[in-house]
């Protein structure tokens, strides 16, 4: 086999350990959403695990749990929104 294929082959493993980098960075990056002016805080990894979830006590109605339940939706939406927007941009950076 001649150099073309070493060179395919030290391209390839180079691509994998930035793949390799990138997936362990993933897991230190936070991206926060809030809703309703702050009374839900979502905070997710770049893995989309949810990593924190702050709830102020003035919006916990028994009578009205949907209200939470709406909240928490939309804060982690805006959070994943977050997290999708720079993930977009690192990929734009990837050869593959």
């Amino acid at each position: 086999m001649g150099s073309g294929y070493a060179k395919k082959k030290k391209e390839a493993k180079i691509m994998e350990q930035q793949f390799l980098e990138m997936e362990a960075s993933l897991e230190q990056k936070r991206y926060e959403g809030q809703a309703g002016n702050g009374l839900v805080s979502v905070v997710i990894n770049g893995k989309c695990d949810i990593v924190s979830i702050k709830v102020q006590p003035t919006c916990l109605d028994p009578e009205e749990p949907e209200v939470v339940e709406d909240l928490f939706r939309s804060a982690f939406k805006e959070a994943k929104e977050a997290m999708d927007k720079e993930m977009s941009v690192m990929r734009a950076g990837m050869p593959f």
